[in-house]
């Protein structure tokens, strides 16, 4: 049986302002639908991506900004950051983890650890897959992560 994401919820507190944005980011524009004046649902889709991001007005009931670690997967990170800050988004400059694995997270946001990360500046020195990574926050700070990967692991 296949299990494929198609939708993630976001929780934000301006809908026309978190469509700005997004469209600003590149994602494409899918639905923007009102049903009535107590419900709005705004679906969009990162470029080449199967699974689209929707929220709007009535769509969740989660704090905006709650929605954290988001990954978009990129061939090459330095060319993805270049592209968003070009269209005008804030993102963070490059980094890898010193233990390889970073988990989407700002250190002190999540107090139970097996241990704590850190960062160190620019791209992983071999450019291993998995291994690079930027962040940037929509207006209401659901946190998304730019991972570089270049080759799957094997079964994926």
């Amino acid at each position: 049986m296949d299990l494929k994401l198609e939708v993630v919820v976001l929780p934000v507190s301006d809908v026309d302002r978190a469509k700005a944005f997004y469209e600003k980011a590149g994602f494409r524009l899918d639905l923007d639908k009102t049903a009535n004046e107590d419900w709005r649902g705004v679906q969009l889709t990162p470029p080449g991506s199967a699974c689209s991001i929707i929220f709007g007005k009535a769509v969740t009931s989660a704090a905006p900004g709650s929605a954290q670690g988001l990954y978009l997967v990129v061939s090459d990170i330095e060319q993805a950051r270049a592209e968003l800050v070009d269209r005008g988004i804030e993102v963070s400059e490059i980094f890898h983890d010193a233990d390889f694995f970073y988990h989407g997270h700002e250190a002190g946001e999540v107090t139970h650890r097996l241990q704590e990360q850190q960062r160190l500046a620019g791209p992983r020195p071999e450019r291993a897959s998995y291994g690079s990574f930027a962040t940037f926050s929509d207006p209401d700070g659901n946190g998304w992560v730019l991972q570089e990967i270049t080759e799957r692991l094997p079964g994926r």
